[in-house]
């Protein structure tokens, strides 16, 4: 078999500089489009409740569209089909300590409005399992409808939120390797570079696998002990004390 030690060993215990570059674009647009995703997915989440057509149907559309194809086509569809149409055009954004490339731009916008519409079912899944009466009970308490969700339901719901929260992100980190079709030299793309330098191809694969491995691991350890960290309100008593808070206790209470 021919495998070159020496190179495998060289790039996975001391990484060149396009393989920490693309390590750090990857890390950045996963983190960066997860957040706008989970931004966007609140939103249609609560518009999708909404009983007015005007609300929920928009975003029915955009989940229906957002899920019914295929990553790939959207990112290049954003990026290419949009300026060939003389629609629209990424242009590199100069932030003065920073220039930030369209097809980056691109990349996080594209990943960002996928994973949108799969956090907006996850979400309002998770809304939908918190229990009618703490509803009632905000109400009786007076509180508009942001301040109950704000104060009540979303932190209940995200102890049911947080398990696929955690699978979407580190499906995020797999994806990024899609966005090597529009030049972001993300881990993927910056394989392909050293490798058509230094023709190790198996070797340099195994390595960027090694990589991602390691990503996901980290965050399985993170998301476990998120998990944990939100799993502990359930085994912590009186639930009416730690949602509503002793003040409105004592309302409930008469006092």
């Amino acid at each position: 078999m021919n495998f070159n030690w020496e190179v495998f060993w060289q790039y996975l215990s001391q990484p060149s500089g396009v393989y920490l570059t693309g390590l750090w674009l990857t890390c950045l647009i996963s983190v960066l489009a997860m957040l706008m995703g989970c931004a966007l997915g609140l939103i249609a989440a609560l518009m999708r409740l909404s009983t007015n057509p005007l609300l929920n149907l928009p975003v029915r559309f955009y989940v229906w569209l957002m899920r019914g194809t295929p990553l790939l086509v959207q990112i290049v569809f954003l990026y290419t089909a949009l300026a060939a149409g003389g629609i629209f055009r990424f242009e590199d954004i100069d932030l003065g300590w920073f220039v930030v490339p369209g097809n980056i731009q691109a990349a996080i916008i594209a990943l960002g409005l996928n994973e949108g519409a799969y956090m907006a079912e996850i979400i309002r899944a998770g809304i939908g399992a918190v229990d009618k009466g703490q509803y009632e009970a905000g109400r009786s308490l007076g509180m508009t409808f942001g301040k109950l969700m704000r104060r009540i339901v979303l932190p209940q719901a995200f102890r049911v939120i947080v398990p696929p929260l955690g699978n979407e992100f580190n499906v995020m980190l797999k994806n990024t390797t899609l966005v090597s079709v529009i030049g972001v030299q993300e881990l993927l793309l910056s394989t392909q570079m050293i490798t058509s330098a230094t023709f190790r191809v198996f070797e340099l694969y195994l390595v960027v696998a090694i990589y991602f491995l390691m990503l996901t691991t980290v965050w399985g350890f993170f998301q476990r002990w998120l998990e944990q960290r939100f799993g502990q309100s359930d085994r912590q008593p009186p639930a009416a004390r730690r949602m509503f808070g002793r003040g409105a206790m004592k309302m409930l209470r008469g006092r």
